[in-house]
């Protein structure tokens, strides 16, 4: 049996701007439970003769907030067994206060008095009207990237220097180091302080204690909001957009292809030379051409980048179930084993060959691979290397009889990426980098001198010599 809570918000400011409701309730409580004591109406309150009993030792005694939030629920509702309590928090019963979020939860007996929040007083201070948009985010929750940087943010529970350090890390990677912040204390109070900084400074010369909240303006500098996808997005529609531009407004799942082909294979090349820069432009125009397909989808009313995204990030939980879920593996080849299990359930697949689902449009040693690989999932493969390597060498050997035959040739390629899968190696990323060390000699050669009056002999020495140069 419960004899019932009663939840009591303290608002944010002094006596004078508690509801005369809640006063009076207060004063005639025999034991108010208190979340914390640190709340400018407290001492007021007790002056008037209100006796609180305060959790706040608690808080010292516990490793994380919602250890103390759980402990704090538990004890109210172990009291509500033996008599009728009250219970009160800062500010609104229903902004940031998980200790009623729980309460709520666990279907506790529970009734509510006044309690202005902190937000009005917030927003009084800072004289911003919330209606332009605004988040109210939790310091000590903070995910930096659900943060909306073209909206006004407080970010309350900046409680010590610490958790203040920790926040100007985070927003220094959405926003510009120097991005004019401002720490509130004590809102609507008359020990009410706004001091005014850059971000970088943030935790260096403001003062901060449990009334405190951050103030983050939104950001408009145009250099720092072409890092965000919502940026990206709306200039892909506008793009596509009945003033856009005539080339991107014509272009079709089908015109595109090629396009993506090449930017993929630029990516390849600049993964290769181990160009950061050059790895950053070229995701961007894989990038781009995944938000152009996107757009030309829901231009059509098909599909809108959402859904993409949406599918791979439900594809990525379903396919991880040793992440995500409890599922145990050793190795990474476990996961890959499971993976295609998961996939077969997912697409119902009903194969007329193991071989299926292997592209056809993907270059030949890649297939060959995939190819070699569905197989081996069945146990057509060798028992080890060797036999690989002797199926190679018959292969040779039968080239060598016939070395006109492309087909010949074939079986030696396709018998050569067998080998390399043994040693997980990748032929179709070998040969490209072949491809990328020949030029560089090749082209070493030609800086050396005119190659229609060179020797085959001074072409091989320059070639040794580009091989020592390490190109």
């Amino acid at each position: 049996m419960s004899y019932g809570i009663t939840v009591v918000g303290l608002g944010s400011g002094e006596l004078d701007q508690l509801p005369l409701g809640v006063y009076r309730h207060l004063k005639q409580q025999p034991l108010v439970w208190l979340r914390t004591k640190e709340h400018p109406v407290v001492s007021e309150l007790e002056a008037e003769g209100v006796t609180f009993e305060s959790f706040d030792s608690i808080y010292e005694a516990s490793d994380t907030f919602e250890d103390v939030y759980r402990q704090i629920v538990e004890t109210l509702l172990e009291k509500s067994e033996e008599l009728a309590i009250t219970y009160a928090v800062p500010g609104h019963p229903f902004v940031a206060e998980r200790t009623v979020e729980l309460l709520v939860e666990q279907g506790a007996d529970v009734t509510f008095l006044g309690g202005q929040s902190f937000l009005d007083a917030m927003f009084q201070a800072l004289r911003i009207d919330p209606i332009n948009g605004f988040q109210l985010l939790d310091a000590t929750a903070l995910d930096v990237e659900r943060i909306q940087v073209t909206q006004h943010v407080l970010i309350g529970q900046v409680y010590d220097g610490f958790v203040a350090g920790d926040v100007k890390v985070q927003l220094m990677e959405r926003y510009p180091d120097e991005h004019i912040v401002k720490l509130v204390t004590a809102a609507g109070t008359k020990h009410e302080r706004v001091s005014e900084i850059p971000l970088y400074e943030m935790d260096r010369v403001a003062e901060v204690d449990n009334l405190t909240t951050l103030y983050v303006p939104p950001l408009t500098d145009e250099t720092h909001l072409a890092r965000e996808f919502s940026t990206l997005k709306h200039i892909i529609a506008t793009l596509r957009g009945p003033d856009g531009c005539p080339w991107d407004r014509k272009q079709t799942h089908e015109s595109l292809r090629k396009y993506l082909l090449e930017e993929a294979y630029e990516l390849i090349e600049a993964i290769d030379t181990e160009d950061d820069d050059a790895i950053v432009e070229e995701l961007g125009d894989v990038l781009l051409q995944v938000m152009l397909h996107a757009q030309i989808g829901a231009d059509e009313g098909y599909f809108d980048i959402r859904d993409v995204i949406g599918t791979v990030s439900e594809k990525m939980v379903r396919r991880h179930p040793h992440v995500f879920g409890d599922v145990k593996v050793d190795d990474a080849d476990e996961v890959v084993t499971n993976w295609n299990a998961i996939k077969q359930v997912e697409k119902g697949e009903k194969r007329k060959s193991q071989l299926d689902g292997v592209l056809m449009t993907q270059p030949g040693l890649m297939r060959a691979e995939q190819l070699q690989k569905k197989a081996a999932q069945v146990g057509f493969e060798w028992d080890d290397v060797q036999g690989a390597f002797e199926k190679l060498e018959e292969e040779l050997h039968e080239w060598r009889s016939q070395p006109e035959d492309e087909r010949e040739l074939g079986d030696v390629l396709f018998s050569i990426v067998n080998v390399a899968r043994y040693f997980k190696l990748n032929a179709e990323q070998a040969l490209e980098r072949t491809n990328q060390k020949f030029k560089r000699r090749f082209e070493y050669i030609e800086a050396n001198g005119s190659l229609e009056e060179m020797t085959l002999e001074e072409m091989d020495r320059l070639w040794d010599e580009a091989k020592e140069k390490g190109l």
